[in-house]
C-alpha cells in the first residue's frame, strides 16, 4: 500500500504527516508547480519510518510561495524487515565521504573528499549494541559502565564485535528470522558515514553547527554526558531513524584504517587491503569534544584493543 500524506503548517513551514510502512525508507519529493505535462520532482530527503504516522517539517520551504509534495516508499530491493523495532532499511545511493577543507575543526585524515556509490541497500541497527544484546548472545558483559543493560556495551575489541555478529547471525538463522543469504556484520566505513549523513553534506546530520549549540539534542558528549554512557535512543535520531550516531560511544567499522582517502570515485569500498595495524573507528563518545561528533570524524584503533569509549552497531546485509 502506498504511503499517505497530509500537510499542516508549523511556524509557517509545511509539516508533512506521513502514514507508511514502519522500517521502510520514504523519499520526500517536491515540485514548484503542477502542470499538465510531466512534472520534474526533486528529492528533498529520505526518511525512515520508525513508526506510523510520522512527521517531518520542511524548513527549506520558509518564505516559498508555492510548493507541492509527494512521498514515495523506496523498497530498493528491500526484503521484509526481520526486526522493525531495531532495524531500519538504508537504501543504495551515492554520497561524498570525508569533509571539505572549509569545515571547522576538520582533520587531514578526513580527505580528500571521495565520491562513493553503494550499489546495495542494507539494514542497520537503530541503536548501538546494548549490554543486554551482548549478554544475551555471548553470555558476558565486559562494560565499565554496567548496571543498566539498556546502556551500550563498551570495552569490546573489534574481534569481540565481529564475533558477536557471527554468533547473532547463527542464532537468527537458527530461529528462521533472516532473509536467505543475509548476515549480520559491522558496517564498512563508507556504509557508516553514508548512514550517519542520511543525505546531508553538513557537519552533522541535522545541519552545520560550528559552535555546537544544538549538538546536545542529538548526542551525549563531554559537555552533557557526565563522562559516562547513557541508555540508547534518548537523543534525537538522524533523518534516517538512527540514534547515537554523533555521540555516546565511538563505533567499530569493518575496514582496515588508512590515513587518507584515495580521492576520485569508488564503488562499494571496503577499505584498504590488509592486514594493517588498525581498524577504523567512527563517531564520538561520551568523553569526546563536540568537534569529534561531526559526521566525518574518524580515527584508528588496534583490533585487539578495547576502551570504555568504544562500542559498535550492526548491519544486516546480503553476503
Amino acid at each position: 500500500m502506498p504511503p499517505l500524506l497530509q500537510i499542516a503548517l508549523t511556524n509557517a513551514r509545511p509539516q508533512l504527516i506521513i502514514s507508511g510502512t514502519t522500517g521502510y525508507v520514504h523519499q520526500v519529493q517536491w515540485v514548484a508547480a503542477l502542470t499538465s505535462v510531466s512534472n520534474v520532482w526533486q528529492v528533498l530527503t529520505n526518511l525512515t519510518a520508525s513508526g506510523t504516522p510520522f512527521a517531518w517539517v520542511d524548513a527549506a520551504a520558509s518564505g516559498v510561495a508555492e510548493r507541492y509534495f509527494r512521498v514515495v516508499a523506496l523498497t530498493n530491493g528491500q526484503p521484509a524487515n526481520p526486526d522493525p523495532v531495531r532495524l531500519v532499511w538504508i537504501p543504495s545511493g551515492t554520497f561524498t565521504i570525508g569533509s571539505p577543507d572549509s569545515e571547522p575543526d576538520r582533520s587531514a585524515n578526513e580527505g580528500p573528499q571521495t565520491g562513493v556509490t553503494l550499489t546495495k541497500g542494507f539494514f542497520m541497527s537503530k541503536f548501538l549494541a546494548t549490554q543486554g544484546d551482548y549478554l544475551s548472545i555471548t553470555g558476558s558483559n565486559p562494560s565499565r559502565f554496567a548496571g543498566d543493560t539498556n546502556r551500550p556495551v563498551e570495552k569490546v575489541s573489534w574481534l569481540n564485535a565481529t564475533n558477536y555478529c557471527a554468533l547473532l547471525t547463527q542464532a537468527e538463522q537458527a530461529a528462521g528470522r533472516l532473509p536467505s543469504g543475509w548476515q549480520y556484520r559491522l558496517p564498512t566505513e563508507a556504509e557508516w558515514e553514508y548512514a550517519c549523513r542520511a543525505g546531508t553534506t553538513t557537519m552533522f546530520s541535522y545541519g552545520d553547527d560550528p559552535n555546537y549549540t544544538s549538538l546536545g539534542e542529538y548526542a551525549w558528549f563531554d559537555a552533557n554526558s557526565g563522562f559516562t554512557t547513557h541508555p540508547v535512543g534518548q537523543k534525537l535520531p538522524n533523518p534516517w531513524g538512527l540514534y547515537d550516531m554523533h555521540g555516546n560511544l565511538a563505533q567499530w567499522c569493518l575496514d582496515w584504517y588508512r590515513s587518507t582517502y584515495p580521492g576520485g570515485n569508488l564503488t562499494d569500498p571496503t577499505g584498504p587491503a590488509g592486514p594493517a595495524v588498525s581498524r577504523v573507528i567512527r563517531g564520538a563518545s561520551h568523553s569526546y569534544s563536540g568537534s569529534a561528533c561531526r559526521s566525518a570524524y574518524r580515527f584508528p584503533w588496534v583490533p585487539a584493543g578495547s576502551d570504555s569509549s568504544i562500542g559498535f552497531r550492526v548491519v544486516l546485509a546480503a553476503q
